[in-house]
């Protein structure tokens, strides 16, 4: 991959969300280190897998990179531009090239708009068409989505949690976008309409060329969509390499603690396959340890884990870990 074929360059981006005491004079006591100096590239037309446990950071790291939260440090650089150093009309206008699939099909659309005004909107909002062309946009979204046209004038009581997530996915496409960041569209669904969303948004992405961040904790779907895959623990990115990396040689215990709990359909390998148990909890965001994240659950830490913060270096080639002892699993 080249340097021009990267769409998103995101570096040492961090993101806390202040904690104040008092009424009227308040006073910041401390931080929630939400996403804490993590970078990674993505490439034009490829999927970004972002897996990790429930508070990581995930939805936070997909957000701050949309500009919804705005990052306490770093830079996020879409097709040449840095976002952070945007405001106001010259942002707005970057808006239309990124978009967002949100989590939950029940909460992110309207319940007073109509199916044609919710994917209409954004047109509306950066006003690049008239009614008429807005009417026929809507009718051709919604085909491509595989709901009927006719369902325009309804409203998003009236479908299922699927039909519903297809809708979002038509909205964020309305704009013609370059890069849609996933935020978990598919945990909210039943495990028969995962798939069917899952298709839909790789149909897609090959033909509109769409470029994908996918977050999730469902480790065999981001297997099955994404084209590399970063690992992320208490705010940090542990390891990041291709798919096919991540899950037959993943060099982070963390990653292979999370792996060695996926099932397998096989029971004789399974049987075979050695679990990794993690002992404790996932310490808090608001203090989190000194040194490594992981090390307070983890199975080879050594005294020099809790002195310095392991550097995200490059293992292998595109193979990138954050593990003072990442070549004992080589």
């Amino acid at each position: 991959m080249t340097a021009n074929n990267v769409l998103l360059s995101v570096d040492n981006l961090v993101k806390h969300f202040p904690i104040t005491r008092g009424i009227i004079f308040q006073k910041q006591v401390a931080a929630v280190h939400a996403v804490d100096d993590i970078s990674f590239d993505i490439h034009r037309g490829e999927t970004l897998g972002l897996v990790g446990e429930s508070g990581c950071g995930k939805s936070t790291t997909g957000r701050t990179i949309l500009q919804l939260y705005r990052p306490t440090a770093g830079s996020v650089v879409f097709d040449g531009v840095d976002l952070v150093a945007l405001r106001g009309e010259d942002l707005r206008k970057m808006r239309r090239k990124m978009q967002m699939i949100f989590q939950d099909p029940y909460a992110s659309l309207n319940p007073r708009m109509t199916v044609g005004e919710i994917i209409g909107e954004p047109l509306v909002v950066h006003k690049v068409a008239h009614q008429k062309e807005i009417n026929e946009r809507v009718e051709h979204l919604l085909e491509l989505v595989g709901l009927n046209p006719a369902f325009a004038n309804r409203y998003p009581h009236e479908f299922s949690g699927g039909q519903r997530q297809r809708i979002g996915v038509a909205r964020a496409l309305s704009l013609q976008p370059s890069l849609i960041i996933c935020d978990e569209p598919i945990s909210a669904l039943d495990v028969s309409i995962q798939a069917q969303v899952v298709n839909l948004l790789e149909d897609l992405q090959n033909q509109f060329n769409l470029t994908y961040l996918f977050v999730a904790h469902d480790l065999s779907m981001v297997r099955h969509i994404s084209d590399r895959v970063a690992v992320m623990y208490l705010g940090v990115i542990v390891e990041l390499a291709s798919r096919d990396e991540v899950y037959y040689h993943p060099l982070h215990p963390y990653t292979q603690a999370l792996l060695s709990a996926v099932p397998i359909p096989d029971p004789v390998a399974d049987a075979k396959r050695q679990r990794v148990i993690l002992q404790g909890d996932v310490p808090s965001p608001v203090n989190p340890p000194s040194g490594c994240r992981f090390r307070t659950r983890c199975p080879i830490a050594e005294s020099m884990c809790a002195e310095t913060r392991p550097e995200f270096r490059e293992i292998e080639p595109g193979h990138f870990v954050a593990c003072h002892f990442a070549e004992r699993f080589l």
